[in-house]
């Protein structure tokens, strides 16, 4: 399940939690797109809530749509993740150092409040 709702004019905030199919993953990633359409600079929220490996339909699904994603990427510049699994938050600021012009944190889900506080923090 991934639910992104547009929380402001620049910043998504993202649910995830269990596992993902093929269907899942097209309308998760139709979701994203749309509501980002505008977006610049933006700022991301994601809470994982739990993490499930997705099926390997949904990473079919994800792949086929590598170019849309890189598209959608370039509109974010920081992403705050919420997890409490520590290699998910090591994982999760290793790909910010893999994906230039964005950069990701990692938080323990209790700490929501300083997440958002970085996320509004002036770039630069």
């Amino acid at each position: 399940m991934l639910k992104v709702e547009r929380v402001s004019p620049n910043r998504l905030d993202i649910e995830l939690g269990g596992k993902m199919d093929s269907e899942a993953m097209r309308v998760a990633l139709d979701a994203l797109v749309d509501k980002s359409a505008g977006i610049q600079n933006g700022r991301m929220l994601f809470d994982v809530a739990s993490y499930a490996l997705p099926t390997f339909g949904a990473l079919r699904v994800e792949f086929s749509q590598m170019p849309r994603m890189f598209r959608f990427i370039r509109q974010f510049r920081r992403a705050a993740v919420l997890a409490d699994a520590g290699w998910l938050k090591a994982a999760s600021e290793i790909e910010g150092l893999l994906i230039p012009g964005l950069e990701i944190k990692a938080f323990s889900r209790e700490q929501r409040t300083e997440a958002e506080q970085w996320l509004d923090s002036p770039i630069g």
